[in-house]
């Protein structure tokens, strides 16, 4: 008769640490190992020649000035030139690969070109106006997505550190972004700017398009503060949108600089790279798969709601 059989219940496999033991076991062993390396490298003392603000001066390369015009090329320069080869690459690419039976590539595309269209030009724009501003809007979008996405990738465009190869000086792998820098963000909100202001004029004429930048029922004397209010918004939308950009792909590429070795270099202390590591990694992954597509899509999102309101004549 077996045990089953004789209704006797088989014997509890014992089990082997739970998941908060082995997670505690983990955090453990990691901390040691930090222990263990501030024990073996010590404290080297402040280091006051790293200045992190150096990873994004732009040094020429190529010194071309007219005047007081710099137009030298530097690593902006060079990031814009990929990226604008990335944009237009990429689009010919995909206008050659379009078929009547739809590959892999074309459905991928299919799919950013109903966020780029349906969602973002379309659902903030009349009709009329979202296929005329379609192209520019998705254009901003992928240039801006490419400009985003080329930061997160190590490039050997490092001006003050060089790695020695065959007894030649190459510069070191760094992370930049153009977006990065506030002229870059601050020139295509210009754009922006003008174009929207320039096609709501010429569409209702300046009168009437001036006169809709007052809510619908106000007149009087009510009407010159709150017109006053209007015009102030309509520039600060340049900050804003420029700001913006800039400022969440900067502060992206600090955090990871610093909790991937710039904090440890900083302070001197060779085992808080060990502990920071780890936020580095998870920062990068988060900066990657969310905020440089998120920036990406609010900027053509503004920029479709700011043509929407061209379009309409104001509010």
């Amino acid at each position: 008769m077996t045990t089953a059989q004789a209704g006797e219940q088989p014997p509890a496999k014992r089990g082997g640490p739970s998941t908060r033991a082995k997670v505690l076991i983990a955090v453990g062993i990691y901390l040691a190992v930090a222990v263990l390396l501030y024990a073996i490298f010590g404290d080297a003392g402040r280091n006051d020649e790293f200045q992190p603000q150096d990873e994004f001066k732009l040094d020429p390369w190529i010194e071309f000035k007219i005047g007081s015009l710099d137009l030298s090329f530097n690593k902006a320069v060079l990031y814009l030139l990929i990226t604008c080869i990335l944009t237009v690459g990429t689009m010919l690419y995909i206008a050659n690969r379009m078929q009547q039976r739809p590959n892999r590539t074309q459905t991928i595309m299919e799919g950013a070109y109903d966020l780029t269209y349906t969602n973002i030009a379309k659902g903030n724009m009349p009709e009329d106006a979202a296929a005329r501003w379609f192209p520019f809007v998705a254009t901003l979008f992928f240039f801006i997505w490419f400009s985003n996405m080329i930061g997160y990738i190590p490039l050997p465009v490092n001006d003050h550190e060089t790695i020695d190869i065959a007894g030649i000086e190459f510069p070191a792998f760094a992370l930049y972004a153009a977006t990065a820098n506030l002229s870059i963000p601050l020139v295509l909100t210009l754009t922006v700017f003008f174009l929207y202001q320039a096609y709501g004029i010429r569409r209702h004429g300046l009168r009437k398009y001036l006169r809709g930048w007052l809510p619908a029922g106000v007149s009087g004397g009510a009407a010159v503060p709150i017109f006053v209010i209007e015009v102030i918004s309509q520039f600060v939308r340049i900050i804003s949108l420029s700001v913006r950009l800039f400022a969440n792909i900067l502060a992206g590429h600090l955090l990871i600089l610093f909790m991937g070795g710039g904090l440890a270099v900083l302070l001197g202390i060779a085992a808080l790279g060990w502990i920071t590591l780890p936020i580095a990694i998870a920062f990068f992954i988060f900066e990657v798969g969310l905020i440089a597509t998120l920036q990406a899509f609010i900027f053509a999102t503004l920029t479709s709601i700011y043509f929407g309101e061209a379009s309409a004549g104001g509010h």
